[in-house]
């Protein structure tokens, strides 16, 4: 539930490509757009026309021609055209209102450049303009500012005895890069924990019958880590520390409804 800024409305002009206008609307309103949405306003709901406060305005304009200095034998397409792809670095912010005020060192853009929205040819064109809205994901996923996110607990790996030698090496196959150290003691090679925390549980270790008694694999119950993958609007620390305060702000609602119900 913490906002982003997306396409929610695709004003189309002209549009030759061999992409329909729906397909491309829907290609438009996934491209992930680098705007803090910290610093605007929901749209009231039946709002037709945005304002600089709630609103994000992009333009997308651009044709395909022949490079006339492209050699006749040549197949490639990049040495034949000039703009026949199509990517999300076209797109341009256009303020609104005063915008251009209200945010002088603000970059409005995509997060990456390199997004390919269509393919075109010489004479077809697209002229579209967009309106970037706020919203949350649990609306519409194009508003999700998390790729993916999940959690897991701390694994707790114990060797139970010694490990030493052609044993050492195997366990260390056993487990991820960097979980199992390997030190030489006493001219012989003895297996340690390194980094429980790179373990990712495979339990490789219980498919060999001279290992698997000697190792025990388990979870630290109270330890969670979480993995957060932005799409690149907000950073990871900032979409937690956000989360956070939307479920601060959920628990002191509740606490106010309980408060209500007593007092009634």
């Amino acid at each position: 539930e913490v906002p982003t800024m997306a396409v929610e409305k695709v004003f189309v002009y002209n549009n030759t490509s061999i992409v329909q206008d729906e397909i491309l609307a829907h290609r438009l309103g996934l491209i992930p757009i680098r705007a803090d949405p910290r610093l605007f306003e929901y749209r009231n709901q039946g709002d037709q026309e945005g304002t600089e406060i709630d609103t994000l305005q992009f333009q997308l304009k651009i044709k395909c021609k022949r490079n006339p200095q492209a050699a006749k034998e040549s197949s490639d397409p990049d040495e034949l055209y000039f703009n026949h792809k199509v990517y999300s670095k076209h797109m341009t912010w256009v303020p609104l209102g005063n915008q251009t005020d209200l945010f002088p060192d603000a970059d409005f853009r995509p997060v990456h450049d390199d997004i390919l929205i269509a393919l075109l040819r010489p004479g077809q064109e697209i002229d579209v303009l967009m309106h970037c809205v706020k919203g949350i994901g649990k609306d519409h996923a194009k508003f999700s500012p998390v790729a993916t996110a999940s959690y897991r607990l701390l694994p707790d790996i114990t060797l139970l005895q010694p490990i030493e030698d052609e044993a050492a090496e195997t366990l260390q196959k056993c487990f991820s890069p960097g979980v199992i150290e390997i030190q030489n003691i006493n001219g012989k090679k003895v297996a340690r924990v390194a980094n429980a925390r790179l373990d990712t549980f495979s339990r490789e270790v219980f498919r060999h019958e001279g290992l698997k008694n000697l190792v025990r694999l388990a979870r630290v119950r109270n330890h969670y880590i979480f993995s957060v993958e932005s799409t690149g609007i907000l950073p990871p620390d900032v979409l937690v520390s956000e989360a956070i305060k939307i479920l601060m702000g959920k628990c002191q609602r509740f606490l106010n409804e309980l408060d209500s119900v007593s007092m009634e």
